[in-house]
């Protein structure tokens, strides 16, 4: 298996002179990553089917157009962050029938691998697509705290570096088209495991009558931290859960995927899959809209 760390720390090197890329989906991902673009120098280019956020973005200096056929007119490079596999078929569908010269297609959505592969087939053999998920929130989107998992075209990938380091810290060619996917799914297994821990070590400090605030501060950097507890556990603290850096409504869907392809490969996950009622549960008390933190609502509601 190909695996090739070609960035990190923001010091990559790269092969690519021509500074503009297209975006289509400004959403929590694509918008944060547009506004980082532009302060690296590029011309963005992008569209959103929500008017909201394509205000929003041309504020921050996103050229804007009205299409998706439009971005794929403008760049030779062109990034897809969507919120599901109808939407991102649709816009290759679109890139693929506009006449537009060979594309390069970064598709950074969480998709099955068939839906992926869906996603390739039908830009092919016009345009190359790659497999680009990302590991990080929204909040780490915005200071650019992201990884890239690529897989794909090498060459491709290898265009793209210089892209890349000017929107995450770390970028790796892992190799065939879909391992991209596959290692978000492992690292995306972890994230639901490690949010649900977190509310549960948050809710039993509070019962044990701690400070939480003083127990982020100590627990975070020591053993028993991670990531997303220092990235959550002081939005449980505050009970304040927006905006939201990736919501329960999304992370759902998200969760779904990860089920269906341990399925696939007939791999257990129990620590995993006692995590998905909690989720659940969320949604059914209304916290779609609000970050996954908010799970520690669910458990404060349960132990009452």
């Amino acid at each position: 298996m190909r695996s090739t760390i070609i960035q990190e720390n923001q010091q990559a090197g790269g092969n690519v002179t021509d500074r503009t890329v297209g975006i289509i989906g400004l959403g929590i991902m694509g918008g944060a990553i547009a506004r980082n673009l532009v302060e690296r120098g590029w011309e963005v280019v992008g569209f959103d089917t929500e008017s909201s956020r394509r205000s929003e973005l041309a504020l921050a200096g996103v050229a804007i157009v009205d299409s998706a056929s439009t971005v794929a007119s403008r760049a030779t490079m062109i990034m897809t962050s969507l919120p599901n596999a109808d939407a991102a078929h649709a816009v290759a569908a679109e890139i693929a029938g506009c006449g537009a010269p060979a594309r390069i297609v970064i598709e950074l959505s969480t998709l099955t691998i068939a839906d992926k592969a869906r996603f390739r087939a039908i830009l092919e053999p016009g345009h190359i697509a790659l497999d680009c998920p990302l590991s990080g929130t929204g909040a780490q989107a915005a200071v650019r705290d992201l990884v890239v998992y690529a897989s794909g075209d090498s060459a491709a990938i290898a265009r793209c570096s210089s892209l890349f380091a000017d929107f995450s810290k770390q970028s790796a060619d892992l190799g065939e088209y879909g391992n991209g996917s596959r290692m978000k799914f492992v690292a995306n297994h972890l994230v639901a495991i490690h949010n649900v821990a977190s509310a549960e070590a948050m809710l039993l400090a509070e019962r044990a009558g701690l400070d939480l605030n003083q127990v982020i501060e100590m627990i975070a950097p020591g053993a028993g931290g991670s990531r997303m507890f220092q990235m959550r556990a002081p939005m449980m603290a505050s009970r304040n859960y927006e905006p939201a850096t990736m919501r329960i409504s999304t992370w759902k869907k998200d969760m779904a995927i990860i089920a269906e392809f341990a399925s696939e490969l007939g791999c257990e996950t129990p620590l995993f899959t006692l995590t998905q009622p909690v989720y659940t549960q969320a949604m059914a008390m209304g916290l779609g809209h609000q970050d996954t933190a908010a799970v520690f609502e669910v458990l404060k509601a349960n132990g009452k």
